[in-house]
């Protein structure tokens, strides 16, 4: 991956706005076109990112979803990721404090 590139996978957001909400109802448009996955790997796959993937799954998703591979994977600078958090640990630390209860007068 070129340096300051990065990617963000969009898998279940494309699944939400199908109506698609479970992955139980992916598992099986995945075997309705000769995908054969498990359980868990079809979990893996909304759920994670996924650092490898093939073309007959990515084209079945594009399939399933009406989309294109761009829809599903989006790129985003690297830089522009870490910004928040190197935000976030420059600003001063958070302290809880103890919430108090107290009972309606009504």
């Amino acid at each position: 991956m070129a340096a300051g590139r990065d990617y963000e996978w969009r898998l279940r957001l494309r699944m939400a706005e199908r109506g698609m909400f479970a992955t139980k109802d992916l598992r099986a448009a995945l075997a309705d076109r000769g995908i054969a996955l498990s359980d868990s790997q079809v979990w893996r796959l909304v759920t994670k990112r996924p650092e490898r993937l093939s073309l007959p799954i990515l084209v079945a998703l594009c399939d399933i979803l009406e989309c294109t591979p761009a829809d599903l994977i989006e790129l985003v600078d690297r830089s522009a990721r870490r910004a928040p958090r190197e935000r976030r640990a420059a600003s001063a630390p958070v302290t809880p404090v103890r919430a108090r209860v107290l009972p309606d007068e009504g």
